[in-house]
């Protein structure tokens, strides 16, 4: 089955009870099995509106029978059945599930792409995503997943 990582991320309401209730709504899903989840961390916001919270962010590592659009419908589902409304890019939200990679596969195609085009910038991605999997290689840029972080922290 393929190995998928997905990045987790809410600063509305409960936070982090919107990102336990998201988790056992995905884990209810036949076909998916949790293999491990980072930390929870607190961020700070990127893009969007000013005067956003902070969010909670995670990654979580499953297997799936899923194809990648299938998951995402069901993904598109959890937000909406936890009351995400999606008006403004990266607005804030009660919830966000986005596929950052799905085993080696490389997507383009409307409304999906993977991996998640801009994980390689963001450090509330790489961090939780290099607490489960430092060694796991970004199929485009042929680096481990340490190696973007330090890059990433080299630049900042």
């Amino acid at each position: 089955m393929p190995t998928v990582f997905i990045g987790v991320g809410s600063n509305l309401g409960e936070r982090e009870k919107n990102i336990r209730r998201a988790k056992d709504c995905l884990g209810s899903v036949r076909g998916i099995r949790f293999l491990a989840c980072s930390q929870i961390r607190e961020t700070e916001p990127v893009g969007g509106p000013s005067a956003q919270k902070k969010y909670l962010n995670a990654v979580w590592q499953i297997e799936t029978e899923l194809k990648p659009r299938k998951l995402l419908e069901h993904f598109m589902k959890i937000e909406r059945e936890l009351g995400r409304v999606r008006k403004l890019k990266n607005e804030p939200r009660v919830i966000d599930l986005d596929i950052l990679f799905y085993d080696q596969d490389v997507i383009d195609v409307p409304h999906l792409t993977i991996p998640h085009p801009r994980l390689h910038e963001r450090g509330f991605v790489l961090e939780p995503m290099a607490e489960l999997a430092p060694d796991f290689i970004h199929p485009q840029f042929k680096k481990n997943i340490k190696t973007l972080l330090d890059e990433l922290h080299e630049d900042h």
